[in-house]
């Protein structure tokens, strides 16, 4: 991809090239490509133009995101083919071009079905819409919040931007500012919305500096993302804030570990370790000392290879950014016993990027703080664990996989408020299905429901 090419501001009347521009570059710090600036005064008027447009019918709603799913996947959008759109990706995020393909393919299994998911989403005595026969006698309507989105995007893996679709499907019109780090996935997703069916004051990607995306926050009915400006905004109850995963696995000596140990792997390294649903603690009833060995000996097989390689399964970074992210876990970790990348885990590939190697860490009590640290590549920390601590060590966690037969344990589990989804057997922590809730329901944030009683 030339450096030449630059990705646009798509506005409510199409695309602006705005003059200010920054760079987009890759692991190694080559510029690969340019993203435009919206100014203040362009992303007001966008954001109007968007509150004052009229939704599809939700019929012609679901079929375009299901179109567009599809475009996504084959069509050359915004001068990418689907493959170089993918090695894009790949060469910015520093992400495996697997684990890029799988989220693409993730992403048209979504829209393809996103209805479909919305209906496990919505209260089983809500109807649609006001005109449905049961209003007549009094029912509940499921109705938006407001009219307009804004999503604050992450950049740290394609799949983030397989949810706020639904956000369409609803009804809302969204205006997105994709993060700098990897901007081409929203860029192309929004580019095929629009071919879809959506109108320009539909749905719009407007990159922004800092002061501008506040403005454009305050001018939103509701906001939802993980960036920095979704986090000092954190408290407003019309922002929903992603925060780090921190999911963990819980082993009780009712179960034999080693049969888990596929599963171990799995949850620590799938995505190349980047996902909020990775495992970054396990939690051992009785000595995690042979788990970590096990687990360690198993990492340490993976390659160390470019991220466009077919055969790469860890994330790179520049040597820059993963030599401070080595100094910062390796001063967290002073105290742990280290069975894998104590020594360090940067290893470089000659072209001023890095691979993040993975790195397992013993600890010596449930309670650590360390058991709590979320890092964007395979690094697991292993802890003791026992019944009189219950389940106070395992809180504040996306995604709990709990290996035991204790079903009064599984009951404190399930009724704990911080633990968001508890996985029970030998799933792996990144496990997800059509309707099923990443951090509770999106739409439990975009809806509400109202009673209506007609005559």
């Amino acid at each position: 991809m030339s450096p030449s090419v630059a990705l646009d501001v798509l506005g409510p009347s199409g695309a602006y090239r705005a003059r200010n521009r920054q760079p987009v570059v890759d692991v190694a710090g080559r510029p690969v490509a340019e993203l435009p600036l919206a100014p203040r005064l362009f992303v007001g008027r966008a954001m109007s133009a968007l509150r004052a447009a009229t939704p599809l019918p939700l019929d012609e709603r679901v079929a375009a995101i299901a179109r567009a799913g599809r475009l996504f996947a084959t069509a050359e959008l915004g001068e990418l083919t689907p493959e170089a759109y993918e090695q894009a990706v790949s060469r910015v995020a520093g992400l495996p071009i697997g684990v890029v393909r799988a989220a693409t393919r993730t992403l048209v299994r979504r829209t393809a079905h996103l209805y479909r998911g919305l209906q496990f989403a919505r209260p089983a005595g809500a109807v649609g819409e006001w005109r449905d026969p049961l209003t007549r006698t009094g029912r509940a309507v499921w109705t938006r919040r407001g009219e307009v989105l804004a999503v604050h995007a992450a950049g740290n893996h394609p799949g983030t931007h397989s949810l706020w679709p639904e956000a369409l499907a609803l009804g809302y019109r969204v205006a997105v500012r994709p993060s700098r780090r990897e901007p081409f996935t929203p860029h192309r997703l929004v580019l095929a919305l629009r071919a879809a069916g959506f109108g320009d004051d539909h749905v719009a990607l407007l990159p922004t500096e800092h002061e501008t995306a506040e403005a454009m926050l305050r001018e939103a009915d509701l906001a939802y993302g993980s960036d920095e400006i979704i986090r000092e905004y954190a408290e407003d109850r019309k922002v929903l804030s992603l925060t780090p995963g921190r999911s963990k696995i819980l082993l009780t000596a009712d179960v034999d570990w080693r049969g888990q140990l596929d599963m171990l792997v799995d949850s620590v390294a799938h995505h190349a370790g980047t996902g909020c649903v990775n495992a970054t603690a396990v939690f051992v009833e009785g000595d995690p000392a042979p788990v970590a060995e096990a687990l360690a000996e198993r990492l340490a097989e993976l390659p160390s290879l470019p991220p466009e390689d077919d055969k790469a399964r860890l994330p790179v970074q520049s040597v820059r950014t993963a030599r401070a992210l080595q100094s910062h876990v390796l001063g967290r970790a002073k105290g742990a016993r280290a069975w894998l990348g104590g020594d360090g885990f940067v290893d470089e590939l000659g072209d001023g990027s890095a691979v993040l190697r993975p790195a397992v860490f013993e600890l010596d009590r449930s309670d650590a703080p360390e058991a709590g640290t979320e890092m964007p590549f395979p690094c697991v920390w292993l802890a003791p664990w026992g019944r009189a601590e219950g389940v106070a060590p395992l809180r504040n966690t996306l995604v709990l996989g709990a290996v035991t037969e204790d079903e009064a344990l599984i009951d404190a589990l399930c009724d704990e408020p911080t633990i968001s989804n508890l996985h029970l057997g030998g799933h792996p922590t990144h496990w997800t299905d059509t309707g099923m809730p990443h951090d509770g329901y999106l739409a439990d944030f975009l809806m509400r429901s109202k009673t209506v009683l007609r005559g």
